[in-house]
């Protein structure tokens, strides 16, 4: 007699791999894949559009969530996601030494970036069907922390690994003779090796969750009326999400919050690459990799617990002005960094983590707010329409972020991030929360 499918399992279990394993392909699409480009000479105009453009898998993401919720279960999305998204690892470990690595290094980036927001969405919705609404609240830290520790993985520990790899081939094309022939096929190796280093943490991802996570109950596909067609019902579903009640403030907190954010985010890693005579502080790719990849994440990630935390113990509507402000004032400390140019790595650092120690907090609110917003029927389809919007706020000012650096200079750029913290203000002064909400009961 087989043994029956275990249909819950200790979140600690699970929920944090499975936001360790969702965390990767984001991260690799998003920063990883800059701090490479920049390393492998690309300009950060071309830098920021072309990779801001990867963000679109997540913002029409929503026009196939219906799918994932209405064939095959959460589960099962997960562990193919995460199989494909380990081949796709592979193939831009491959592709990166060839001479049209740039293109095609992209078309894998695209195939990568739906495969990880498919995973996103049946990741996310498994997340609120295995777990009871103070879980939710209470474990928002805790797949916050898991998640941040996978940026530390691909933007930290893999970039300074990058880096010492370059330092490697580039002394050993010193010791040849051949520096200037050689320097950008080290620099390639050495990112190549870094993919596929990555492609084997997936794969070993792909195994663990293929035995590990539970079987909930409610995980099945929706069930749709008789005679209606998969295709009219996700148009229901879709549809439902846009008769919500205060969507229209909803939509703009959505993409208006996080505005300065996402200019910000696309040029830190080329700041702080760039060298000291174009307005950079002219970091090794290692130092990036320690400063905004490991310290940056970790303050992040402490953010994210402690956000977590007071949202479980007094509620979203309590702590939202406070994070309002907590994740939109530490940008100041770009402005410093760009104006002062410290030499003293201890000072870059401790700049870097305040501002992520903000940004990690102040993320909470948002996060909380789309599973307000997702609540009832359908709250997989239509979390993935959340972060859609999500996406969208991302995109959008990170695709013009890299010609406005290069317009007004790396001081200029800064400042005109603090003016776009602006937008992020206003929106959280229209948004309705409900008193005691995400507030873990008391027993």
């Amino acid at each position: 007699m087989p043994l029956a499918k275990p249909t819950s399992r200790n979140p600690w279990a699970w929920v944090t791999t499975l936001y360790f394993a969702e965390g990767i392909p984001y991260v690799v699409v998003m920063t990883v894949s800059v701090i490479m480009y920049k390393r492998l000479g690309i300009s950060n105009t071309d830098i920021a559009l072309y990779t801001s453009w990867l963000y679109l898998p997540w913002v029409i993401k929503p026009l196939w969530s219906p799918v994932v919720e209405l064939f095959r279960t959460k589960r099962f999305w997960i562990v193919a996601m995460q199989l494909i998204i380990g081949a796709a690892l592979a193939a831009v470990a491959f592709t990166i030494p060839i001479p049209a690595f740039f293109q095609y290094t992209l078309a894998i980036f695209w195939l990568m970036a739906f495969s990880s927001a498919t995973h996103d969405i049946a990741a996310d919705g498994f997340y609120m069907l295995g777990l009871p609404e103070h879980q939710q609240a209470a474990f928002v830290g805790v797949r916050s922390t898991f998640y941040r520790f996978s940026m530390i993985t691909g933007q930290g520990l893999l970039v300074v690994v990058a880096g010492q790899l370059e330092t490697r081939f580039r002394d050993s094309a010193v010791e040849a003779g051949q520096l200037e022939a050689h320097l950008q096929g080290s620099i390639q190796m050495a990112w190549a090796i870094t993919f596929g280093i990555l492609a084997a943490l997936f794969l070993l991802f792909f195994i663990y969750h293929k035995f590990i996570l539970p079987y909930p109950v409610s995980d099945a596909p929706a069930v749709r009326e008789p005679g209606r067609s998969p295709m009219a019902e996700a148009l229901r579903i879709f549809a439902l999400f846009f008769k919500k009640k205060y969507i229209v403030p909803t939509i703009a907190f959505l993409l208006l919050y996080r505005f300065a954010e996402a200019q910000l985010v696309k040029l830190v890693s080329p700041f702080l690459l760039d060298s000291r005579e174009v307005g950079g502080l002219g970091l090794t790719t290692s130092e990036v990799g320690i400063v905004y990849g490991t310290v940056g994440i970790i303050a992040l990630t402490l953010g994210g617990l402690l956000g977590g935390f007071v949202v479980s113990r007094h509620g979203l509507k309590t702590w939202l002005w406070p994070m309002v402000f907590i994740i939109h004032t530490p940008d100041l400390a770009f402005v410093y960094l760009s104006q002062t140019m410290p030499e003293n790595f201890f000072i870059i650092n401790c700049a870097v983590a305040l501002e992520q120690f903000g940004y990690g907090f102040g993320f909470t609110a948002y996060m909380m707010y789309m599973i307000l917003v997702s609540a009832g029927e359908h709250k997989t389809a239509h979390y993935a329409i959340c972060t859609g919007f999500m996406a969208l706020g991302m995109m959008i000012p990170g695709m013009f972020s890299g010609a406005v650096q290069e317009w007004l200079g790396y001081q200029g750029f800064f400042l005109w991030v603090i003016l776009s913290t602006i937008p992020g203000f206003l929106v959280a002064a229209l948004v309705k929360i409900p008193a005691g909400f995400g507030k873990k009961a008391q027993a």
